[in-house]
């Protein structure tokens, strides 16, 4: 499989960065789920600064995937309407922007909280703006609207997917899955 991506395939780069910020996803989401449910003490505080670090690692991803995919062809599309090459096309940069937007917000809501920021506890980030109660309630509200609408866009992805894998029997997302290979 080659790294880059051709007209007839995705690369083996552009699959990895797919499937492994799809799993990290759906872990981040779970865990934010999840984290909100517990008493405050060591355990949610722990899993808070989890969901902080994996957030910041989606954030990097993001903005190397942003890159390689700039750097890169993008493989032909299949022969569909032209409203749908357009409503996939929007719905991908959709995507990037909630996939930037989701760590951003965090951040935000975490600097405006007042709290440190780290990394696995190996980095110090610095605050992107000073302790504000309302800018805590926006950062906030943006980040759990934006989880919404990222797991709504990312599940609608998946199943537009699907259609074209069992509706449209065409290569859409057979070219994507990682064990595939350029075959098709």
């Amino acid at each position: 499989m080659a790294l880059r991506s051709t007209a007839g395939g995705w690369g083996s780069v552009t699959r990895t960065f797919h499937w492994g910020m799809l799993v990290l996803l759906l872990g981040i989401v779970s865990v934010g789920y999840y984290m909100t449910t517990l008493p405050l003490g060591p355990v949610k505080l722990k899993i808070y600064a989890l969901h902080k670090s994996i957030g910041l690692t989606l954030l990097v991803l993001a903005i190397l995937r942003a890159l390689w995919r700039l750097s890169e062809q993008r493989p032909a599309l299949p022969v569909m309407p032209i409203w749908q090459v357009r409503v996939a096309h929007s719905a991908h940069l959709l995507l990037y922007g909630l996939l930037l937007l989701m760590p951003l917000s965090g951040w935000l809501y975490n600097s405006a909280s007042g709290f440190p920021l780290q990394w696995f506890h190996v980095l110090n980030l610095p605050a992107l703006a000073r302790a504000d109660p309302h800018l805590k309630v926006l950062a906030r509200s943006v980040h759990e609207i934006g989880a919404v609408a990222l797991i709504g866009v990312v599940a609608l992805h998946a199943l537009v997917a699907l259609k074209h894998h069992f509706i449209d029997n065409d290569v859409t997302l057979r070219r994507m899955l990682p064990w595939r290979g350029d075959r098709f």
